[in-house]
């Protein structure tokens, strides 16, 4: 079961690099699964992920307190209203438009109900 869990983690990792590069792709909850099935099949790699310089906070912030920094909220939503405005744009069909439109509320109203994570004073 271990190497079925290293598989998927390096599947969900490879998605989350290359939604650093590609607006449309979601980089945050393939790196945050990726990060939950190495710590069940590799103590190794899940530690370097979770020490990584780039996505080690956003780990560590969801492990300890389910929710997002401020900073990390404002560009994400910014980034997808970016990505999904232009998948809009360049859509024929009003019934894909449509559909978009849908995927795009419900996903920013889950995103808004994470608990934002206040820098200590």
């Amino acid at each position: 079961m271990r190497i079925v869990f290293a598989l998927l983690g390096g599947l969900a990792l490879l998605l989350g690099i290359i939604g650093v590069f590609l607006p449309v792709m979601p980089t945050t909850p393939f790196i945050l699964l990726a990060a939950f099935l190495f710590s069940k099949s590799s103590p190794k790699i899940h530690a370097w992920l979770v020490n990584h310089p780039w996505f080690g906070p956003l780990i560590q912030d969801w492990q300890a307190h389910r929710g997002v920094r401020p900073h990390i909220r404002r560009r994400a939503l910014w980034m997808m209203a970016i990505s999904f405005s232009f998948s809009m744009y360049v859509l024929p069909l009003w019934q894909l438009k449509l559909g978009l439109a849908l995927g795009f509320a419900i996903v920013v109203f889950w995103f808004l109900r994470l608990p934002v994570i206040r820098d200590a004073p």
